[in-house]
């Protein structure tokens, strides 16, 4: 009866102890004054949350969806599946879809180039839709596409009826999920050539209608500091919304907010989480991809050393005031024996700060060794004897 009672008495104090044990992730969380209903700030290179208010709750994004719509885009430019050059016929579908558009004829031909522009720059909806159609085959096949990316980036509250963000009650996502796409779309260095053009210009087929202005309606370009896109959305449903990114150096930022009373709340609160977010971290690059960690000797090669290298930068998201708290250790074997190859792992690089490991890197062999021939055996062989 005793042993009862003191197992009793253990666990109403661990449940008393479990609201107050916190698994602190780069810090604690700010006090920010965040009007907006849901909104989040995330570190674009490692994917650090560093704030986040109801950033699961799934909303309408309106607009916003075109993020995604810009990176199944780019991603078929990248495969070759599609070229910058290709013309794009306009689809009776695409000049009916409503909305933000930018007034494309059934008909009209445009460059992909050109279509990819006018969503970036000024939302169009009729774009968004004539570029669904070139790269889905349909607008449905489209969408597919969209969705099967969604759930590759890990996003599993989303889901969209449509390339352009048009209300519907099956099209939603969370903050989230926006910033985990955000973070897919900075990638593509291709984006950013259009997202920070203010004005531009859509000539038409019909030479007898006028040029249609392209108005980018992101408000805080050429006003914060490094912020170079990424997309704003509105419509009743959805309100205000905003994915925005700033990059400072080596650092870049993504914000979402979302369901904003006014448009000029989106960015204020843009502004106050980028504005956290950069005043209080930054990116520390660690190790420079290609740059060598360890030379292991090699037995049985046709070489007697190899590089052992960082196959990519390294960077490290870090408080600010905490940057020589960071070493490094390398944890390899004493030597190899070949034949080896090219990229194949070899051992660990270790990132410590204060004291604890927080990142694991694989390192890789710096070149191809083949296995010794039997003169080049006897070579070494002699080599050691008449050394010694």
């Amino acid at each position: 009866m005793v042993y009862y009672n003191k197992k009793i008495s253990c666990i109403l104090l661990i449940t008393f102890l479990i609201p107050f044990i916190i698994i602190s992730p780069v810090a604690a969380a700010p006090q920010l004054d965040i009007k907006s209903p849901s909104a989040i700030l995330m570190d674009a290179g490692t994917g650090t949350i560093l704030f986040e208010k109801n950033s699961h709750e799934k909303m309408e994004p309106a607009s916003i969806t075109k993020i995604m719509t810009m990176i199944i885009a780019l991603e078929a430019l990248e495969s070759g599946k599609v070229s910058l050059s290709d013309i794009v016929r306009v689809s009776e579908r695409a000049w009916g879809t409503g909305g933000s558009q930018v007034f494309l004829a059934p008909g009209e031909e445009q460059t992909l180039e050109t279509l990819l522009k006018c969503i970036v720059i000024a939302s169009a909806n009729d774009a968004s839709m004539a570029v669904a159609e070139h790269i889905g085959g349909s607008v449905e096949g489209f969408v597919k596409l969209m969705n099967d990316k969604a759930k590759q980036l890990g996003m599993r509250n989303t889901n969209f009826v449509n390339p352009h963000g048009l209300s519907s009650p099956e099209h939603y996502t969370t903050a989230h999920d926006i910033a985990l796409m955000s973070r897919e779309l900075v990638k593509y260095p291709l984006f950013f050539n259009w997202s920070t053009i203010w004005i531009d210009y859509l000539e038409h087929t019909d030479k007898k209608r006028d040029a249609t202005m392209l108005a980018n309606t992101n408000k805080l370009l050429g006003k914060y500091e490094g912020l170079d896109g990424l997309k704003t959305g509105f419509h009743n449903k959805a309100g205000h919304c905003f994915a925005g990114t700033a990059r400072r150096g080596d650092f870049r930022l993504i914000s979402v907010v979302l369901n904003a009373d006014t448009s000029s709340q989106r960015f204020e609160d843009t502004v106050k989480l980028l504005d956290y977010g950069f005043g209080h971290f930054d990116a520390i690059k660690v190790v420079e991809k290609g740059s060598i960690q360890k030379i292991l000797p090699v037995e049985k090669g046709h070489l007697e050393n190899v590089n052992v290298i960082v196959p990519e930068d390294v960077s490290l998201l870090i408080e600010k005031g905490k940057e020589g708290e960071i070493r490094t250790k390398v944890d390899v074997p004493d030597k190899l024996c070949a034949p080896l190859k090219k990229g194949n792992t070899a051992g660990t690089l270790l990132i410590e700060q204060g004291g604890k490991i927080v990142k694991k890197v694989n390192l890789v062999i710096a070149e191809d060794v083949m296995k010794a021939n039997i003169i080049e055996m006897f070579k070494k062989i002699f080599n050691k004897w008449f050394n010694f």
